[in-house]
């Protein structure tokens, strides 16, 4: 049977109601506060309509991107759209999700409503504990993890995949002109919606390939990080084989040659910053790391007036309400030991005590 390809998807791009929406999205988060996005905003009516006309017309042309390097959770090159670019890629996702996401396998989460790191951490460790009784002590843990996934994505390929559940001519003239505004000829680096969503349609065929020909049972993709739980050694060595083969022969792409590898299913797995076992779930070290050279750095910040108790009390209640997704009680309370300036509220969060905070320069920083 013919796969379905959905046309007249452009109307309901460029359709008023969609405009507004997307432009109300791009409300919530901190990128309204920026200067470019202050000034769309000070003639909002006519500033969406000129970028709608443009859409229309077949005259719009994304910006330069902003591009930077980020350092954590790892070293990444990030490119951001322009503030006119963003509504205009939500105005593209408000209706493309509702083409791919139904076609998309029920155990891939990132960048999909309801999904999420702590819903696919959970799934992990429910697939751990079903493979420890349906495959007993020799079950392995496949870790598969694509080399330079974002940066390596073929754009070939992207529009030949697109092209393939997309009729709408218009659509993909749209689609085409936002993947080839990306810098460089290959790729498409993080930082945008659109980025999000290519890679989730780019991936999604070895999802159907891992689930529809291998038929692997416990599969489980957070972006390019993949998580398998197979019978046995020699069946995971197998898998890996075919997903290394999948990939340079259909996507162009290849296995990054020391994150992909296999585990007894007893060592548990690291993956979303947990360290997932079957029975229970801890922070993995670098993240304790990470928290702690962060607390330690917070007297001086805020003394120096480069960060204010909110935005710390903002970043170690996020930390905190991650942390609470594992096992974490007793690490937690070691930094309340450790560290006099920090209390928890009422929900458990970890917050400044600003009684206790010490000034610039304190005998704390050196802990």
């Amino acid at each position: 049977m013919p796969k379905k390809r959905f046309d007249n998807l452009f109307e309901q791009i460029i359709s008023e109601a969609n405009v507004d929406d997307a432009y109300r999205k791009t409300q919530l988060g901190q990128m309204k506060y920026k200067r470019s996005a202050i000034w769309f905003s000070q003639d909002l009516t006519v500033n969406l309509a000129a970028l709608r006309e443009q859409v229309v017309s077949g005259a719009y042309r994304p910006s330069e991107q902003h591009s930077f390097w980020v350092y954590e959770p790892k070293e990444r090159l990030i490119s951001a759209p322009a503030f006119k670019d963003k509504i205009v890629q939500h105005m593209i996702n408000n209706v493309l999700k509702d083409v791919y996401q139904p076609c998309f396998i029920y155990d891939t989460y990132a960048c999909i409503e309801g999904k999420g790191t702590h819903a696919c951490v959970e799934r992990i460790g429910k697939f751990l504990r079903a493979a420890k009784r349906n495959y007993g002590s020799e079950a392995c843990i496949v870790k598969a993890d694509i080399s330079k996934f974002f940066y390596s994505m073929d754009r070939k390929t992207l529009k030949r995949l697109l092209r393939q559940k997309i009729k709408c001519s218009q659509t993909l003239d749209l689609l085409d002109v936002t993947i080839d505004s990306f810098p460089g000829d290959v790729g498409l680096p993080p930082g945008s919606l659109s980025c999000q969503l290519c890679a989730n349609i780019y991936l999604n065929e070895l999802d159907q390939f891992c689930k529809r020909i291998l038929g692997l049972k416990y599969y489980v993709r957070y972006t390019d990080d993949i998580v398998i739980i197979v019978e046995n050694k020699e069946k995971a060595r197998q898998v890996l084989k075919d997903i290394e083969w999948y990939i340079g022969e259909h996507l162009h792409l290849s296995l990054h040659p020391e994150k992909s590898k296999i585990f007894p299913l007893a060592q548990g797995v690291n993956s979303i910053g947990f360290k997932i076992h079957p029975t229970h779930k801890l922070l993995r070290n670098d993240c304790k790391k990470k928290i702690k050279r962060k607390i330690r750095k917070m007297p001086h910040l805020i003394s120096e007036g480069h960060m204010t108790v909110e935005k710390a009390n903002q970043m170690l209640r996020s930390w905190t309400g991650h942390a609470q997704h594992g096992c974490s009680r007793n690490f937690i309370q070691s930094l309340l030991d450790r560290y006099q300036y920090l209390s928890v509220d009422g929900k458990g969060l970890l917050t400044i005590n600003t009684n206790e905070l010490p000034g610039g320069d304190n005998a704390i920083l050196q802990g």
